[in-house]
């Protein structure tokens, strides 16, 4: 049995008579889903959200975990964005949580060698593009002085790709940069110290119309587009808990384990949606099954669970989803019981290691020590590895490029591990990835995977439910929210449909 949202009629309700025009249901409440919900109901509809797990955010979500350091926030993995990502930082205005999750002032990215400790730093100043990056670069104690003026040279080719282009997401980023005369240690030194953590995979396995769309609007665009955020408290503070208030607020009715079963056709030519739910949704409750009876539908769930929720006919080649791969990310993660790094974050080369950030203070730890979390990203060699051998891999490790862990005792180490953390950004991933819209009227696509122009980021993820909402509101010829270019840029402003 269902009841009311507070301050909307709920429309796609079970017993309802026939179809109440202006209703959405949004399958999926990863950050995609959320935004979609969020634009749909702030163009006017009454829209339900269904989510299967008991709580919002999708990949990008925290949990209590009770341990030998006590009990942590623990974050599943380490997610940053860039100041570039400006569909994400409206989704945090939006939900009222930018605050926490606070940008750099400058690029400035520590990137330490573990073979004689060397430190070196990616900084940037205020001069333009690309001279912002210059000093920096001329000072890069990782490259020689010949591989600094190749990485210049392939930078200004870089400049002039167009990622669009068909004929670069063919291609692979390392055949391209080897056509650049980049050295292997100059991929390992720059290229892929910041594509793997964008692209979530090497030169040779990431497409060069994603990897040119990446350093071109990341590094080349404008002076602070590098700029990093990161958030300052658990990520479900942010994706679930602010995201969960703001849904409450637009009068969108959330329905947590919620799993959608079938999506099919009324008789009206509107959508029937059956679920099954053992959870409360915001502002009442209800348990069992049920048939959401509606106007639009907003799949926002990945790849291959689309498919299996797609009617015959949405999309002319459904199998085309099942062709798009993923790829993992591991995270490990260290207590200390002292303080053992003195910067937030930092790279390293010359080692397993790829990415450390001091997640104490946002976990809650306390009785002192350090909480530091390692983002492993295309982890495929390591995904399933126990534990205990990741331990005796990362440790050592970490000695090698902290001298003061060598004297600290280890509280507590664990790991998370997301295997189909974002889609596989292949060469020729573009041309399977489908467009918000499909063949179906009132049937769109979200997610991260879908054909954002983006990489598997949280940029991308609300660029896709921006998309998909926009493109259901034109379609009921409703005024809807423009994605570009207000991103970032106070509230994106009306556009008439």
């Amino acid at each position: 049995m269902s009841t009311r949202a507070k301050g909307r009629d709920d429309a796609a309700s079970p017993g309802a008579a026939g179809r109440s025009q202006g209703a959405a249901v949004v399958i999926g409440g990863g950050i995609a889903g959320i935004t979609a919900a969020l634009a749909l109901a702030d163009g006017g509809l009454r829209v339900t959200l269904v989510e299967g797990r008991p709580r919002l955010g999708g990949l990008a979500f925290s949990f209590r975990r009770e341990g030998k350091a006590g009990e942590l926030s623990v974050d599943n993995g380490q997610h940053v964005y860039l100041r570039c990502c400006t569909a994400y930082r409206w989704f945090l205005d939006r939900i009222d949580g930018s605050r926490l999750a606070p940008l750099q002032d400058r690029l400035d990215v520590p990137v330490l060698d573990a073979r004689g400790l060397r430190l070196g730093r990616l900084r940037r100043t205020a001069l333009p593009v690309p001279l912002h990056l210059a000093a920096s670069l001329a000072r890069y104690p990782h490259l020689s002085l010949a591989e600094r003026a190749q990485v210049a040279r392939a930078a200004l080719a870089l400049k002039g790709l167009d990622p669009a282009d068909p004929a670069l997401d063919g291609t692979d980023f390392a055949t391209w940069l080897h056509r650049q005369g980049q050295s292997p240690r100059a991929v390992e030194a720059l290229w892929d110290l910041v594509g793997v953590a964008t692209l979530n995979a090497r030169a040779g396995q990431a497409s060069l119309g994603l990897a040119a769309m990446v350093f071109k609007t990341g590094l080349l665009s404008e002076p602070g587009a590098a700029d990093i955020g990161w958030s300052r408290v658990p990520l479900g503070e942010l994706h679930d808990t602010l995201a969960r208030a703001a849904l409450d607020k637009a009068g969108v009715r959330t329905v947590l384990q919620g799993r959608a079963q079938v999506v099919s056709r009324a008789a009206d030519r509107g959508w029937l949606v059956d679920i099954t739910s053992g959870s409360k949704g915001s502002g009442a409750g209800h348990t069992g099954s049920e048939q959401l009876h509606t106007d639009t539908v907003v799949l926002a769930v990945p790849q291959h669970e689309t498919h299996g929720l797609l009617p015959d006919g949405a999309l002319e080649d459904p199998d085309r989803l099942l062709s798009i791969g993923t790829s993992p990310i591991l995270n490990v993660h260290v207590v200390y019981d002292r303080t053992v790094l003195h910067r937030p974050f930092f790279a390293a080369l010359g080692t397993p290691v790829q990415w450390v950030f001091d997640r104490t203070a946002a976990s809650g730890l306390t009785g002192g020590g350090q909480y530091l979390a390692l983002s492993q990203s295309a982890a495929h060699d390591e995904i399933d590895t126990p534990v205990a051998a990741l331990r005796e891999r990362y440790l050592p490790e970490l000695e090698r490029l902290l001298p003061a862990a060598r004297r600290a005792r280890v509280r507590d180490f664990f790991v998370t591990r997301e295997r189909t953390a974002t889609f596989a950004p292949v060469p020729g991933v573009g041309r399977l990835r489908p467009g918000a819209r499909t063949r179906a009227p009132g049937l769109f696509l979200a997610g991260a995977w879908t054909d954002t122009g983006w990489p598997a980021t949280m940029e991308g993820a609300v660029r896709s439910g921006i998309t998909a909402a926009g493109a259901a509101l034109a379609q009921l010829g409703r005024p809807h929210l423009n994605p570009h270019p207000a991103f970032g840029r106070g509230n994106p402003q009306p556009e008439a449909a």
